[in-house]
C-alpha cells in the first residue's frame, strides 16, 4: 500500500467517525428523550428501548452483526470493513452520549433519564435530530462506509440502479416508523417519525449532491492550447472545439473541461495565470458520468446479456474476422477503428511502430479495453490489468485458442 493510499484510507475512517458522531448526536440528544422514532435498525432499537428498556446500542449491534454477514459477499470486503468500523463506532458513540447526558430522574429515585435540551418542542427536536442524522449518513456514504441496517440495503440497490440513497431508505423505513404506534398508541408520534424520515432523506440527498457536484468550464481564449496542456498535466480530461468569433470573423478555440466542484477555484487560478483576458463560462453539472466521475447505473433494456469487449489491436480485416469467428459467441471483438483509434490520423499514426506489448498497453491505458494482438512470431499477446497501474501483466499465448481457454478459465 502506497503512502498516498494509506493517507486516503485514514481520511475515510476519520470522516466516517465524524459522520457516526453526528448521527449519534442527533439520535441521542433530539430523539430518545422525546420518545421519537426514526427509520433503520436504530429505529427498531428505539422501539425496543421504549418497550423494554434495553438500550438502543445493544439491539443495534446485534441486528447489524447478522446483516453484515450478508453484505460482505455483495458489497465487497472493503466496503464492509468500513461499515463494521461505522457500526462499532456508532454503537460506542450512542452509549457514550447517553452516559454523558443522562441525569437523575426526579420521578424515580435512583434511576437516570435523558434530559430534553430544548424543552417540550417535539417538532423542533425531530427536525434537528433528522438534520444531524442525514448529515452523518452523508459523511459515511461519501467515504465508502455505512451505518448498517437499511443503509446496507440502500447501498446495495444504489450500486446497481440509479436510485437515490434517500429514496431507498425511505421505502425501507415506513413500516419501522409506523410500528411505534403499537408502543405509544399515538398517531402524532408516527407523524413525527415520518417528518424525521423525510427531513433526514432530503438532507442526505442534498449533502451527497453537494459533495459530488461538478462544474463545466467553457474557456474562450487565444491561448487555448496552453490552458488545455496545463489542465491535462493536472489530470483533467479536456476537449478543444474549433469556433469562429462572429464579430471579428477570426478563428477561436474553446476549451471544455468538467471538474469537481471543489476544484473550481484551482481551475480559475490556472486559467487566470495563463490568460487573464479570456472569456469563461462556468455552469453546474449535477450529474456527470464517465472517466473520473460516476458510472451510469441504469438497467440494460436489451433482452440479452452484453458481451465483454475485447480489442484486437489491428485494423486488419482478416485478423479481425478470424478473432470474431472464434471469440464472437462470448466476446465483443472490436478493431482499433471501432473503439475510435483511427490510425489514419496523426494522433494515432505511430501506434503500429510500437512493440506488440506496448501497443496493447497503449490501447488499454487510453481506451480502457482488454486488448490482444497477433505478433510477428504468430503468438497472441494479451493485456487485461488495471490501466491505471504502473506495470502491465502482459501474457503471450501460442494460439488464439490459448487466449480463449485462459479467458474461460478466469470466468470460473
Amino acid at each position: 500500500m502506497t503512502k498516498s493510499h494509506l493517507l486516503h484510507e485514514i481520511k475515510d475512517y476519520a470522516l466516517i467517525l465524524v459522520g457516526v458522531c453526528l448521527y449519534a448526536l442527533g439520535f441521542t440528544v433530539f430523539m430518545l428523550p422525546y420518545g421519537l422514532t426514526m427509520g433503520g435498525v436504530a429505529g427498531i432499537g428505539a422501539i425496543i428501548y421504549y418497550a423494554t428498556g434495553i438500550e438502543v446500542q445493544v439491539t443495534y449491534m446485534t441486528i447489524n452483526v447478522f446483516l453484515l454477514a450478508f453484505a460482505i459477499k455483495i458489497l465487497g470486503f472493503r466496503f464492509c470493513v468500513k461499515t463494521i468500523w461505522a457500526v462499532a463506532m456508532l454503537s460506542f458513540a450512542m452509549w457514550l452520549f447517553q452516559r454523558l447526558l443522562e441525569t437523575p430522574d426526579p420521578a424515580n429515585p435512583g434511576a437516570m433519564m435523558l434530559p430534553r435540551v430544548i424543552g417540550d418542542e417535539l417538532f423542533m427536536a425531530s427536525v434537528l435530530g433528522s438534520i444531524c442524522s442525514g448529515l452523518g449518513l452523508a459523511f459515511c456514504f461519501e467515504n465508502n462506509g455505512s451505518t448498517g441496517g437499511t443503509d446496507i440495503i440502500a447501498a446495495i440497490v444504489n450500486k446497481y440502479r440509479n436510485m437515490s440513497l434517500g429514496s431507498v431508505i425511505m421505502a425501507c423505513d415506513v413500516i419501522i416508523i409506523s410500528s411505534c404506534y403499537f408502543i405509544f398508541h399515538d398517531w402524532a408520534r408516527v407523524i413525527y417519525g415520518f417528518v424525521i424520515l423525510f427531513v433526514a432523506s432530503m438532507t442526505l440527498d442534498y449533502s451527497l449532491r453537494r459533495l459530488n457536484q461538478s462544474v463545466q468550464f467553457m474557456i474562450f481564449s487565444r491561448n487555448a492550447d496552453a490552458i488545455a496542456d496545463d489542465l491535462v498535466k493536472d489530470g483533467h480530461g479536456v476537449t478543444v472545439l474549433n469556433g469562429e468569433g462572429w464579430y471579428t470573423h477570426t478563428d477561436r478555440r474553446v476549451v471544455v473541461c468538467v471538474v469537481r466542484h471543489r476544484e473550481k477555484s484551482a481551475m480559475l487560478r490556472l486559467i487566470k495565470d495563463i490568460d487573464p483576458y479570456c472569456f469563461v463560462s462556468m455552469s453546474d453539472a449535477n450529474s456527470v458520468w464517465g472517466e473520473g466521475f460516476d458510472k451510469m447505473k441504469v438497467a440494460d433494456r436489451r433482452k440479452f446479456k452484453s458481451k465483454r469487449p475485447l480489442v484486437c489491436a489491428t485494423n486488419n480485416i482478416v485478423k479481425i474476422e478470424q478473432a470474431q469467428k472464434l471469440l464472437g459467441d462470448k466476446y465483443d471483438v472490436r478493431s482499433l477503428y471501432q473503439i475510435g483509434c483511427d490510425t489514419s490520423k496523426e494522433l494515432y499514426s505511430g501506434i503500429f511502430e510500437m512493440e506488440a506489448g506496448d501497443r496493447c498497453a497503449y490501447v488499454k491505458r487510453h481506451f480502457g479495453f482488454d486488448t490482444f494482438y497477433f505478433s510477428h512470431d504468430g503468438k497472441t499477446v494479451f493485456i487485461e490489468d488495471d490501466y491505471y497501474a504502473p506495470q502491465f501483466d502482459i501474457k503471450r499465448f501460442d494460439t488464439l485458442e490459448g487466449l480463449m481457454e485462459y479467458l474461460e478459465k478466469k470466468k470460473k
